[in-house]
């Protein structure tokens, strides 16, 4: 995975590093329990274009594994009021701090075996969190109404964006997905 503008790095190839679904670290299938270490490794974490995920050095670069995305939204933080006027924040597992905005949108996807919601944010690009479920409820907690047409949609505002987590019509059924 060249990087543009850089001498070309050692490229190690795939290494026995993986992130689970669960946001957890593991080497050789073992947990890496300090979480310095885990930190460091998210740090240098980048997204090549075909989706693979690589950890790049100003020396080197390894292909690791990551079996849906590299981070969880662990903590949700609210600021200015409510409506357009509302921050929302998330803190990650590696203790970034995410402002859900334009740049750093929030999607929701749903999981293919029980369709229940499956909410992301984007903490770097090509790289995401996904919101543990307590985050998720306190950020739905958050929601509003919004009218579009017949179709009325709950959402959250965050820097002046509104985010869909849901739309129904009239009659109260679900459609389409927030993301149409």
């Amino acid at each position: 995975m060249p990087v543009p503008g850089m001498r070309p790095l050692r490229d190690c190839g795939d290494i026995p590093l993986r992130i689970d679904a669960f946001g957890q670290w593991l080497y050789r299938g073992s947990p890496i329990r300090r979480k310095e270490m885990v930190c460091l490794f998210a740090s240098t974490l980048v997204r090549g274009t075909d989706g693979s995920y690589w950890l790049v050095t100003p020396m080197e670069q390894a292909r690791i594994q990551v079996d849906d995305v590299p981070f969880l939204a662990v903590e949700l933080f609210h600021d200015g009021g409510c409506g357009e006027e509302q921050v929302l924040s998330v803190r990650t597992n590696v203790d970034e701090i995410v402002t859900i905005d334009a740049q750093h949108p929030l999607r929701i996807a749903h999981d293919p075996e029980t369709g229940e919601p499956r909410p992301y944010v984007t903490v770097r690009p090509g790289l995401e969190a996904r919101l543990t479920r307590s985050v998720y409820y306190h950020l739905a907690a958050r929601a509003i109404e919004r009218c579009q047409g017949s179709t009325t949609c709950c959402g959250v505002w965050s820097r002046g964006t509104f985010f869909r987590l849901g739309c129904y019509d009239e009659a109260g059924r679900v459609v389409g997905s927030p993301d149409d």
